[in-house]
């Protein structure tokens, strides 16, 4: 839950260059931490620890899709878990912590391959390496078929412009949006600036800029004039974003047949 074990470049670099994990962090020592929840008396609290490696080895640790009920406690008899490098079963009594989610074992572009365990693990490391060689295109389109992490990829990426505060949309043109608590520019100014303290935000649309991979970085405004805005509302749509969410290629109608038919 620390370092991917599938991404990594096919070059000679490959195994030396490793992505961390979606839940990792770097604690103020520089070793590598990720989330678990607190188990108390066979019951799953609120509570979230980060352990490094070597701490984590003295607890029984549960998996994520462990069966819980409502109040938290295991349902089933005996619990598959992690206890010093080897699999268990034990009693839900003796379970220190629990995985946060199935998905901090692996980097957040493998994450965003669907049925990723069903996946050839030479085709899934190839296909977390090609999402980042994706050129955005024409016509955005999100999946069909998704992981339900692609929002939040496009939210952290800076891709999609995001509204800092709710309000109403004051005016839209091709270079900036701008919302206020009632939906009206202030007259007599040329140019507006963002007050805070006045709940006026003016937010840049980034129109045809150039990346650092020579691709085109252009954003599509999603808000009307007079629309009311809330915070944390997706604005303008990025290059590789539809209506918020991550959109890298196109939805292909297949079939396939079985070997023996």
């Amino acid at each position: 839950g620390r370092i991917c074990p599938i991404e990594t470049p096919e070059g000679p670099n490959i195994g030396l260059i490793a992505s961390l994990a979606t839940f990792a962090r770097v604690n103020d020592f520089g070793f590598l931490e990720t989330p678990y929840r607190k188990v108390e008396n066979g019951r799953v609290t609120g509570q979230i620890d980060y352990l490094t490696a070597d701490r984590e080895e003295n607890y029984t640790v549960a998996q994520a899709n462990a069966q819980i009920d409502e109040k938290g406690h295991f349902t089933t008899p005996r619990v598959t878990c992690r206890c010093k490098g080897d699999f268990v079963d034990v009693e839900p009594g003796k379970v220190d912590y629990m995985d946060v989610s199935p998905k901090q074992l692996v980097s957040v572009a493998a994450s965003l391959i669907p049925f990723l365990e069903h996946d050839d693990a030479n085709r899934a490391l190839m296909g977390s390496n090609m999402q980042r060689q994706a050129v955005p295109l024409l016509v955005t389109e999100a999946p069909f078929v998704a992981t339900g992490l692609e929002e939040r990829v496009a939210r952290d990426s800076r891709a999609v412009l995001v509204s800092e505060e709710a309000g109403k949309v004051a005016s839209v043109n091709g270079n900036y949006i701008i919302v206020s608590p009632d939906g009206k520019v202030p007259e007599g100014k040329k140019r507006i600036k963002t007050d805070a303290a006045a709940g006026l935000h003016v937010y840049p649309v980034r129109k045809f800029m150039r990346s650092n991979a020579a691709t085109c970085i252009n954003q599509k405004i999603l808000v009307e004039k007079g629309a009311t805005i809330k915070k944390g509302q997706v604005l303008a749509d990025g290059p590789c974003t539809q209506n918020g969410e991550l959109a890298l290629g196109r939805n292909v109608l297949c079939a396939f047949m079985p070997w023996n038919g």
